[in-house]
C-alpha cells in the first residue's frame, strides 16, 4: 500500500475583506485565515492527488507545492512581530504548527518513505510503517487541537463568535481520513495472510519441510483471525466491496493452508523417500540389491509419477486462484479509495 496521507486543517476564514492594515481582531483573523486557507487547499490537492493519481512525479510536485505554501505562510505570519497588539499566543501556536508540518513533510516524510520501501518484507515491518505514519499524523492532529483551542480563546478574548469548521474542504478531508483508515484496517488483515503465503512459497522452493508445516499452520491461524476480525465490520458507506474482497482472500488462504499444503508436504516427503531409497541402492553393489528392494523402489516411483499429474493440476488451480484473489483485492482497494475520496 503506497499511500502517504497526513491530516490537514481548514481554519475559519471570515467573510470580511482582507487587508494589510490590521486594526481589529477580525482583521487579524482574516489575515491569518487567508494564509491558512491556501495551505488547506494545497493539502487537499495533495491528498486527492495521492488518492487518484498513479503518477509519482505529480504526487511529488503536489507535496513540494504544499511545502512552499507552508514556508510562505510562515514568513508572513512570523512578520507579525507583535501579533495582535502584543497578543502573541495564537500567532506563536500557528508558527509551531507550521514548523511541525514542514518538518513532517520534509524529514518525517523521508523516514516514512524509507519504512515504506521495506514494509512489504514482513508483517512487522508493515506494522512499524503504519504505526509510525499514524503517530506522526497524531502529532499533527494534536497541534491542530492546540491551534483550534488558541483560535477559540482568541475569539473569546475579543468577543468574536467562532463557528465550527463546517466548510466543504473540512468535510472532504474528514471523509478522506475515514476512507484511508478503513482501507488501512482491511489492508493489514489482508497483508498478514499474503506475506505469510509468500514466505510459505519460499519455504516450498527450498524444500524446507519444517518451515512449510510451521507457516501453513500460521497461515490457517491468521486466516481464521482475519475472518474473526471482519465478522462484525460494517461496509463503508454501504460499500461492501473491500470487505467482500478481504473475506474471499482470507477464505482462499485458509483453503490453501488446509487443502493444498498437506498435498505439497506429502509430495515432498514422497520425493525425499525416493531419494533416500535410491541413495541406499546406489551404495550397494548390484548383486547385493534384493528383488524386494528394487520392486519397492519401482512401485514407489510409479506411484509418484501417477501423483505428479494430480499434484501439478491442483497446484496450477491454486496458483491461478491466488493470482485472481490478490489482483482482485488490489484493484478493489484502489477502486475503493478512488470512489470514496472526493475528487474536487
Amino acid at each position: 500500500m503506497k499511500k502517504i496521507i497526513f491530516s490537514c486543517f481548514s481554519l475559519l476564514a471570515f467573510s470580511f475583506g482582507f487587508g494589510q492594515n490590521i486594526k481589529t481582531p477580525v482583521d487579524y483573523l482574516n489575515y491569518i485565515g487567508k494564509e491558512t486557507e491556501l495551505i488547506s487547499n494545497s493539502t487537499w490537492t495533495y491528498t486527492k492527488t495521492v488518492a487518484h493519481s498513479k503518477n509519482a512525479d505529480e504526487i511529488e510536485q503536489s507535496r513540494r507545492n504544499l511545502v512552499q505554501y507552508i514556508q510562505n505562510a510562515s514568513e508572513k505570519i512570523e512578520a507579525l512581530k507583535t501579533g495582535f497588539k502584543g497578543d502573541l499566543d495564537y500567532r506563536n501556536q500557528l508558527l509551531s504548527y507550521f514548523l511541525i508540518s514542514e518538518r513532517y513533510i520534509n524529514d518525517d516524510y523521508g523516514e516514512i518513505i524509507n519504512l515504506q520501501e521495506i514494509a512489504d518484507q514482513s508483517y512487522d515491518f508493515m506494522e512499524t510503517y503504519i504505526t509510525t505514519r499514524d503517530l506522526i499524523n497524531q502529532k499533527l492532529n494534536d497541534e491542530i487541537e492546540k491551534l483550534t483551542l488558541n483560535q477559540k480563546n482568541f475569539g473569546k478574548k475579543y468577543n468574536i463568535q467562532m463557528a465550527e469548521d463546517k466548510s466543504d474542504l473540512g468535510k472532504k478531508m474528514r471523509i478522506s481520513n475515514e476512507v484511508f483508515a478503513y482501507h488501512t484496517q482491511m489492508y493489514l488483515i489482508f497483508f498478514k495472510v499474503n506475506i505469510t503465503d509468500s514466505n510459505l512459497s519460499k519455504a516450498i522452493q527450498r524444500n524446507d519441510l519444517a518451515n512449510i508445516q510451521q507457516l501453513a499452520s500460521s497461515l490457517e491461524l491468521y486466516a481464521d483471525e482475519g475472518l474473526g476480525k471482519i465478522k462484525d465490520l460494517k461496509p463503508y458507506n454501504k460499500d461492501a466491496s473491500l470487505l467482500i474482497a478481504t473475506k474471499k482472500a482470507l477464505e482462499f488462504y485458509k483453503k490453501e493452508a488446509v487443502v493444498l499444503t498437506p498435498k505439497i508436504i506429502n509430495y515432498l516427503l514422497l520425493n525425499q523417500k525416493i531419494e533416500d531409497i535410491k541413495g541406499s541402492l546406489d551404495n550397494k553393489a548390484q548383486k547385493d540389491r534384493s528383488f524386494q528392494e528394487i520392486n519397492d523402489f519401482n512401485n514407489l516411483v510409479n506411484r509418484t509419477n501417477k501423483e505428479i499429474d494430480e499434484f501439478n493440476k491442483l497446484n496450477s488451480k491454486f496458483y491461478q486462484e491466488k493470482t485472481a484473489v490478490n489482483s482482485t483485492w488490489e484493484q478493489t482497494g484502489s477502486d475503493f479509495i478512488s470512489k470514496h475520496v472526493p475528487k474536487d
